[in-house]
């Protein structure tokens, strides 16, 4: 069997495609501004477009709940609460926390709430860097520990938002992979813009090879070529958002306690951890820590790549 397989579905972005690939089936779909697959190592053409189409809701509604970019969402809500306290259900409630821990952990490097410094900063590429008074002004709402969260309610000082960014994708293809384990025991890979979660080995008990791209040469070469059976794996790094300045490389990883990109950070960070949202998690941290990343991932007992 070959060519694409078109799954009924909306014409719009968030379309899904379905293409036999050897051994397995490949669907994709766009959702959370980036390509989406699944890899399914099965030859049950049934099965592989359920669950597909398991992913692919998966995955828009928690872009639906959870982007900073819609209107109609909690997360604005929160943002444009004007500092009043929002009473929140019991998914966000477990963010929050998972966030809250974060921050906490990291000796308030992880924050949710350094979102706003993108009104100051934009990684295209170039080389114009901020003012230091605009940067000012958007530090000026950063800071998780100015909030008061206690589940169910958080309040958030006026001007401050929220963005779970990273965290929500994360979430999101854990998500996914554990809908996909509760109706089907074929191998598969979730991966949604480079964050993955397998969960195999394939058939002959081969694991899923996951090229991972050179930062020099983005969608040029591949760096490494990392084997994984087993659990999530996320990148941090500068390869896509960054800006040049003083012959610098800065890349878009910012430092809520400066406003500032990450001094001394790596060009990439892969992590393979138990869940993506671990590995993504991992990967951010390291990234936070500028030259102290490979220390604290060792720290960490996971499998990982620097550059």
């Amino acid at each position: 069997m070959s060519g694409p397989i078109r799954n009924p579905a909306p014409r719009d972005a968030s379309a899904s495609e379905l293409v036999r690939a050897g051994d397995h089936f490949v669907g994709r779909f766009t959702a959370m501004a980036g390509p989406c697959e699944l890899l399914v190592d099965t030859d049950d053409l049934g099965l592989a477009r359920s669950l597909l189409r398991t992913a692919r809701i998966e995955a828009l509604r928690i872009e639906r709940k959870f982007s900073r970019y819609l209107t109609d969402n909690i997360v604005h809500r929160i943002n444009h609460a004007g500092g009043r306290p929002v009473r929140v259900d019991a998914e966000t409630a477990h963010l929050l926390d998972y966030a809250a821990t974060c921050h906490e952990i990291s000796g308030g490097l992880f924050d949710i709430t350094s979102g706003v410094l993108r009104h100051a900063w934009k990684f295209e590429g170039g080389d114009r860097v901020p003012a230091p008074d605009v940067v000012a002004e958007a530090l000026a709402h950063v800071g998780w520990h100015r909030a008061t969260w206690a589940d169910p309610t958080l309040i958030l000082p006026a001007g401050m938002e929220i963005d779970f960014g990273g965290i929500g994708k994360e979430y999101a293809v854990d998500r996914a992979a554990t809908l996909i384990r509760d109706r089907s025991e074929a191998p598969f890979v979730v991966n949604f813009g480079g964050d993955l979660h397998a969960w195999g080995p394939r058939r002959g008990e081969r694991p899923w090879g996951v090229g991972v791209d050179d930062p020099a040469r983005t969608g040029e070469g591949t760096l490494y070529r990392i084997e994984i059976t087993r659990g999530g794996l996320a990148t941090s790094g500068d390869a896509r958002r960054f800006v040049t300045w003083q012959g610098r490389r800065l890349g878009h990883i910012l430092d809520p306690r400066t406003g500032w990109p990450v001094d001394g950070a790596p060009r990439a960070v892969i992590v393979v951890a138990g869940t993506c949202l671990e590995a993504g998690t991992l990967s951010t941290m390291a990234c936070l820590r500028g030259p102290g990343a490979r220390a604290f991932l060792e720290a960490q007992g996971v499998q990982f790549r620097i550059v």
